[in-house]
């Protein structure tokens, strides 16, 4: 059988917010298809450049391994990986050219490879997959071990150039019984260098688990390349047997759940709480959900019994103009509630905000501050709307983007299109929307004589002039557009 090396193209230390964050996280997807892949007898070896700072030791690593096969299989249940950045597009390019130097043939796995197939069979790629990738991946290398001289039109899911023109084989249809996976190689990962990382972050080490593929709503902004507009998940069981592996192996008992959704199956975190209760397990772990759904039947209740310390909900705007056009499918009234619901059982709540969307005013950004003054979330992430290609929004304002239409690194927020405001516009907005709620946080604890956060009350006065004076420079730039 043939021997695999794979990597991937997401380098935290490239990317300077998240690596600031010190909360890297393994790559996931890569781990499932390389356990996939030795289930089936491969020999398989990871290059994890997670932790590195460029792509240039993968010359080593291919003269100590001497793989037949790089695949580059990037993890698409890390969101990061959707925003197609740039700094990790030109690392991709460069492990394609060291690999081909090697004469080793290299399959691409990712978002951008997705979107820009031919950008990466011009760099030397032998083979794209699109879709979901295990399946795929598997059926091509064996096509490959038997059939050299064998251009594999008849597997689906794949793209390659024949006489120099693109091929698309037909889409694999989706995995629905996603237990058929093994569990994840993480003794392909350096999990104790991931672990130094944290130690220097604010948070216990956590790692990343995901319930899920696939996302069956129509937020016209949200890309879904991979996995698309569907949604099948692993049994609750198969999560818990999981979650208590890697208790036991890695000492982990903090987990962030991956999910674009976590447990849109009716009666999933029910269930998932009675086999966390039924293992006598301890955990904690974050999710991204819907407002909405959270606010169905006993859900929070379900969460909070089960171990889940923050809810991250998709907000975006606290303008319902603006969520309808969105097609969010939720009202701010909802995110209100599910907000107050989950405060009461003891869980954080935190906001994804996104500002210049298509039509936003004044107005209806100072609905999404009011929005934070008022429901005060615990924590924010606040960004621009990023045209990503295969939305409605991207078709909208294609015509708009020229030669900027990907960002740098996620703390890139420029605008790419004609928003109602500029670029340095929305970042002093997204800075002076961070420190708004610093000193609505603040105030609120100096109010209750409840002190949570040292560090913030401390800060105060910072907070209370500098809003103030982000708030004079914002009205001079609405005014001018400068």
């Amino acid at each position: 059988m043939s021997k695999i090396l794979f990597t991937h193209s997401y380098f935290y230390p490239m990317d300077p917010k998240q690596w600031s964050n010190k909360t890297p996280y393994p790559p996931l997807a890569t781990l499932y298809a390389a356990s996939w892949m030795r289930q089936h007898g491969y020999d398989v070896s990871l290059f994890d450049v997670a932790l590195r700072s460029n792509p240039y030791e993968l010359n080593e690593m291919l003269k100590i391994e001497q793989p037949d096969y790089l695949v580059i299989y990037d993890d698409g249940f890390n969101f990061l990986t959707k925003m197609c950045l740039t700094r990790m597009r030109e690392a991709a390019f460069e492990m394609i050219k060291t690999a081909k130097k090697h004469h080793i043939p290299v399959i691409v796995y990712s978002s951008d490879s997705t979107d820009h197939s031919e950008k990466y069979l011009s760099q030397g790629a032998d083979f794209i997959i699109y879709g979901e990738g295990e399946i795929t991946l598997l059926e091509l290398i064996q096509h490959l071990e038997n059939n050299t001289n064998n251009q594999p039109q008849h597997i689906k899911g794949i793209r390659f150039l024949k006489d120099g023109k693109l091929q698309i084989t037909p889409s694999r249809p989706v995995v629905k019984n996603l237990d058929i996976f093994p569990f994840p190689a993480w003794d392909l990962v350096d999990v104790d260098a991931y672990k130094n990382i944290w130690k220097k972050s604010r948070f216990p080490f956590t790692l990343n688990i995901s319930t899920t593929r696939g996302c069956p709503f129509h937020c016209n902004w949200c890309a879904k390349p991979i996995y698309g507009q569907r949604y099948n998940a692993h049994s609750p069981e198969y999560i818990a047997r999981l979650i208590h592996s890697l208790q036991k192996k890695y000492k982990v008992s903090r987990f962030w759940m991956t999910d674009d959704i976590f447990g849109l199956k009716p009666g999933w975190i029910q269930a998932f709480n009675k086999e966390i209760q039924k293992r006598n397990l301890k955990i904690s772990y974050f999710i991204q959900s819907r407002a909405d759904l959270l606010l169905k039947d006993d859900t929070i209740e379900a969460l909070a019994e089960s171990g889940a310390e923050e809810v991250w909900i998709g907000a975006e705007s606290g303008s319902q103009k603006i969520l309808d056009a969105m097609d969010k499918g939720i009202t701010v009234e909802q995110i209100k509630e599910a907000t107050y619901r989950l405060r009461n059982k003891g869980i954080k709540v935190a906001y994804f905000i996104q500002y210049g969307y298509l039509g936003e005013t004044k107005e209806d950004i100072n609905k999404t501050l009011e929005m934070i003054r008022v429901n005060k979330p615990d924590h924010i992430g606040v960004s621009v709307s990023y045209p990503l290609p295969g939305t409605k929004f991207y078709e909208i304002v294609k015509e708009q983007m020229k030669e900027k239409t990907n960002w740098e690194h996620s703390d890139d927020l420029a605008m790419m299109f004609r928003g109602t405001f500029n670029t340095n516009f929305y970042r002093r907005l997204q800075r002076y929307t961070h420190r708004e709620l610093k000193k609505i946080q603040a105030l609120e604890q100096l109010k209750n004589l409840k002190i949570t956060d040292k560090r913030a009350v401390l800060l105060l006065p910072y907070y209370l002039f500098s809003t103030w004076l982000d708030k004079i420079v914002l009205s001079r730039m609405e005014n001018t557009n400068a």
